[in-house]
């Protein structure tokens, strides 16, 4: 039972990711894992994220794997090297996209890194917050996002693989398996 039941998730998640715009998701945290780096969406008015807070990330280009566009992406977003990529999680988003774009989303934690972080970049402002306030909701972000980020900021995280269908530019419901 559980085994069939493990298969429909994959082939649910698999059947979405094929359709899907690919996607990187990176949370850089700092040194002490308490802070992490987010951007603030305030540069363009017309921006659907216009106002929350969310990781760095970007889609993936059709020649790099995750990992290389997860690095590429929190360059050009921070300024900042990738020493160290973790692997967090996946999350399928059907219907979240312009037009009810399907996403899927590859998302990471960043626990080492070097550089100096930007102060912002074309889509917004770079600001350090306390993962406890973005775990206790105290930050405008999209409210479906409180369904993963306690996963990715576990204390002890183990990979997850999530579905979160949009309609309307809500989330409709939530599912996961570890």
């Amino acid at each position: 039972m559980a085994r069939s039941w493990l298969v429909a998730v994959i082939c649910r998640v698999l059947h979405s990711a094929v359709q899907s715009i690919l996607a990187t998701l990176g949370y850089v945290l700092s040194a002490d894992g308490k802070q992490v780096l987010m951007i603030r969406r305030d540069a363009r008015p017309d921006d659907q994220h216009f106002g929350y807070y969310n990781g760095l990330g970007g889609k993936l280009e059709p020649d790099e794997d995750v990992v290389a566009g997860m690095r590429r992406e929190i360059l050009e977003e921070s300024g900042l090297t990738c020493d160290v990529v973790d692997f967090a999680g996946t999350v399928s988003w059907p219907g979240f996209g312009r037009d009810g774009a399907n996403w899927f989303g590859f998302l990471f934690r960043v626990p080492a890194w070097s550089g100096t972080p930007l102060t912002g970049n074309d889509e917004g402002s770079l600001h350090w917050v306390d993962v406890s306030a973005v775990l206790a909701g105290e930050l405008p972000m999209w409210e479906s996002d409180r369904h993963f980020l306690p996963l990715v900021f576990a204390s002890e995280p183990r990979p997850f693989h999530g579905v979160m269908p949009f309609a309307n530019g809500r989330a409709q419901s939530w599912s996961f398996s570890a």
